[in-house]
């Protein structure tokens, strides 16, 4: 029986998934863990998570041993993403991870509405995965005009809205989030 390109496509995204997966959760083994808490925001206009971007940060997450306490989907208003991050912030999770409106689109405004919510930018963490989207081909990971940063104690990143953009920042984020997390929680 003849398989067709749609069922190869589905199929090498959904190995791809469990290698991100596997490589969070192989992260973990190397150092101690800490459940932190976690809120993922998607941006999309038509206030649905039709790719299942946010499913797939929030299985990421949990396999990096962080609680998420919600996925939330907003649209590409200024104010709602704004409105959104900070009520995470507000709310005390450790990790908030924005997915879309990164891109060069005039609709693309999640930079915006995060720049004014970080009281220190992480460049480190912006530049690594926009390399690391690179170099595994998703371009709209290296044309990504995310941020991170920490706002209050709470590490908030914005990822381009693809799945690869998605498993690779993923990977790149628990790697370091746990560490983030360590260092500004200690007073």
């Amino acid at each position: 029986m003849a398989t067709s390109a749609f069922d190869e496509t589905t199929r090498d995204e959904t190995v791809a998934d469990a290698v991100a997966r596997e490589l969070s959760a192989s992260d973990l083994e190397t150092r101690g863990t800490v459940t932190a808490r976690a809120l993922v925001v998607v941006v999309a206009d038509d206030h649905q998570d039709t790719g299942g971007l946010g499913a797939l940060v929030g299985e990421l997450l949990e396999e990096a041993d962080f609680h998420v306490d919600a996925t939330v989907v907003v649209s590409g208003d200024e104010v709602e993403i704004r409105n959104a991050l900070n009520t995470a912030v507000i709310g005390g999770v450790d990790v908030v991870i924005s997915v879309g409106g990164v891109g060069v689109r005039a609709r693309d405004v999640t930079p915006e509405a995060t720049e004014p919510l970080l009281d220190r930018r992480l460049p480190g963490i912006e530049e690594a995965v926009r390399s690391s989207g690179l170099a595994a081909g998703a371009t709209d990971a290296g044309l990504s005009r995310g941020l991170a940063g920490i706002s209050g104690q709470t590490l908030v990143v914005n990822l381009a809205d693809s799945r690869a953009a998605v498993r690779d920042g993923m990977a790149t984020i628990t790697m370091l989030a746990h560490h983030v997390i360590e260092d500004i929680t200690e007073f």
